[in-house]
């Protein structure tokens, strides 16, 4: 092959990889942006469990109190920022299981799909009641 036709070859790909970046950074960008979606939802999704955890855990001894349990849920709640969740704390009898169940309007930020605009987070912990 001449030099001439090697010179003809690149000058006709000049826009080639302006055209490749164009249709790959949209692509790319909605991957980091649904990784980063995912982590923040799973990170909420996980202190969601550790209040209902800890809050069933104060109902199921024997000192335990329901508003005592919705307080520790609460404050574990507050304290990751979340002040809109929904507590839902279930008493019971002794030795009956004891639930806690929390819910939470996740709000997505980047609004990049219509109509996701919040995903409904739940966790629910259930342990037998000690006496």
């Amino acid at each position: 092959m001449s030099a001439k036709r090697i010179l003809n070859a690149v000058k006709n790909e000049k826009g080639q990889n302006l055209v490749e970046f164009a249709l790959v950074v949209p692509l790319l960008l909605l991957l980091v942006i649904g990784i980063f979606e995912f982590g923040r939802a799973w990170m909420t999704q996980n202190i969601l469990t550790g209040a209902a955890r800890e809050a069933v855990r104060i109902l199921a001894v024997p000192t335990g109190s329901t508003a005592a349990a919705w307080d520790r849920a609460d404050n574990v709640l507050r304290s990751a920022g979340i002040a809109t969740a929904n507590i839902d704390v279930r008493d019971a009898a002794s030795y009956q299981p004891v639930s806690v169940i929390v819910t939470y309007n996740f709000p997505v930020l980047t609004g990049l799909i219509p109509g996701l605009d919040n995903i409904l987070l739940s966790s629910t912990t259930t342990m037998r009641r000690e006496f």
